[in-house]
């Protein structure tokens, strides 16, 4: 492994025990040190075989199931976005391309025609109210203060898991800003600042820190760990696999070839994020968000390998991300777009505008293509984590110069478990996205018959 131990001091056994295990290491196993618990991943070698046997359709609950919000601002250039083609053998576009580079087609649905209406403001405010609306499908109370939308269709499927995971749901994005103020028109911040919400007045605010989110999830995981415990191994930069290296040693001797390597990639993987973090602390964090950032990508892809992180052990199975807040003005001059996103994306047809915005289109989808190749590397039986979610990537409005709230730009990556018949781009006449969230909902094994404003039956034609 990469990680060596640099203090063995204060070591103590700190793992769950699976009932019906007699040893140390149940298939849900933890690596435990003083004021560290480290969740581990699913490992077939501690699972009775009979648990990995599937069926040529896998059925919800056979693995756990995922779901994850993929939030990019400003709409999508859609002539660069949408296939020519519907069917299985539809041809790359110049913004889907980094998912053909990382041979991703086959993993997901391409779909075009859906409409998200209850997201269509009262009067001026697309960004904001397309923002609240992202995963509730609600219209908006449009008020700085009487905060009004709905419940987020990731907060169904947190509620229906219950206390299932340690953490109900994880809410991230790079962007910062409190949930205070006019954003839009008139349009509450918290509207433009957030896409999950627990119910019609509470958003659910994200983390933009790689460290904050990391201690939640595994330097602070360990319930009697001690706020001296956590200072002390922050104070001489320890990391938390010093603390587990003498559980995991134990644990690899009870585990077959391929799970070895399984934890060694595991927990190198913990390693390196870990590493990269400490060099980025200090120059992000929760307060108000610089666009002076000096390395973007980096500060995403860390958000996106915590993601990973999180799923693979199991902490939580429903994530929500915000590449930027609603109606983002970033600049992106480290891709050489050195303007402003929001007023690229009001582009009046000019081809200088397009063809900056197309780079920013396929940046924000190759940031999506990182993460679903992160989650396909991670295996779970005969099967990894990418094929047991269900990944959505959208934006908040179609097309930044329209402001359209119809022909949504949405990618859906994963299956729920084989349930999905991905590698295709399918058109609707008259869908709605919150037919497409009962559906997925319902894949998830929730009970659910309607979502939304609008939302009274499932999307037909996209699962087995």
């Amino acid at each position: 492994m990469k990680f060596q131990l640099r203090n063995k001091r204060h070591l103590q056994p700190g793992y769950a025990q699976r009932p019906g295990f007699d040893n140390r290491f149940g298939r849900r196993a933890f690596l435990g040190g003083a004021g560290v618990a480290v969740a581990l991943p699913f490992f077939e070698s501690l699972a009775p075989r009979s648990r990995w046997i599937r069926s040529a359709k896998a059925e919800p609950g056979d693995d756990p199931l995922r779901l994850v919000a993929f939030y990019v601002p400003n709409g999508i250039d859609m002539d660069d976005f949408v296939p020519a083609t519907t069917g299985p053998d539809y041809a790359a576009t110049a913004i889907l391309q980094p998912l053909f580079d990382l041979m991703l087609e086959q993993n997901v649905l391409v779909l075009s025609g859906l409409d998200n209406v209850p997201a269509k403001p009262d009067g001026a405010g697309d960004h904001a109210a397309g923002t609240a609306a992202f995963l509730t499908c609600r219209s908006a109370n449009k008020s700085e203060t009487d905060i009004v939308n709905g419940i987020s269709m990731d907060q169904v499927y947190a509620n229906a898991l219950g206390d299932t995971t340690s953490i109900a749901s994880l809410q991230l994005g790079i962007d910062g800003g409190a949930s205070i103020g006019n954003c839009d028109s008139g349009y509450s911040c918290a509207y433009s600042r957030n896409i999950s919400w627990a119910d019609s007045a509470n958003p659910l605010p994200k983390l933009t820190s790689p460290q904050v989110a990391f201690d939640l999830l595994f330097g602070g995981y360990d319930p009697q760990a001690t706020a001296e415990e956590n200072a002390r191994r922050r104070a001489y930069r320890l990391s938390v696999l010093d603390y587990v290296e003498e559980d995991a040693t134990a644990l690899q001797s009870k585990l077959g070839a391929t799970d070895r390597q399984k934890l060694e990639q595991y927990l190198d993987g913990i390693r390196d994020l870990e590493l990269r973090i400490e060099t980025e602390a200090g120059v992000c964090d929760t307060s108000a968000y610089s666009y002076a950032y000096q390395d973007v990508t980096g500060h995403v892809r860390a958000m996106l390998d915590l993601m990973v992180l999180s799923m693979s052990c199991d902490l939580t199975r429903v994530v929500s991300f915000m590449l930027s807040n609603g109606g983002s003005g970033r600049n992106y001059d480290f891709i050489g777009v050195p303007a402003s996103h929001h007023d690229i994306s009001h582009h009046g047809s000019d081809p200088v505008k397009l063809d900056q915005l197309r780079i920013i289109d396929t940046w924000e989808v190759a940031q999506l293509a990182y993460l679903l190749d992160r989650m396909r590397g991670v295996s779970e039986g005969e099967s990894n984590l990418l094929e047991n979610s269900l990944v959505y990537f959208s934006s908040e409005i179609e097309d930044g110069n329209s402001h359209s709230h119809y022909n949504m730009p949405i990618i859906l990556a994963g299956s729920a478990g084989g349930q999905f018949i991905n590698g295709q781009h399918l058109s609707f006449d008259e869908g709605k996205v919150s037919e497409l969230f009962i559906t997925m909902l319902q894949s998830l094994g929730v009970d659910i018959s309607s979502f939304g404003d609008d939302g009274i039956a499932p999307l037909a034609g996209l699962t087995v």
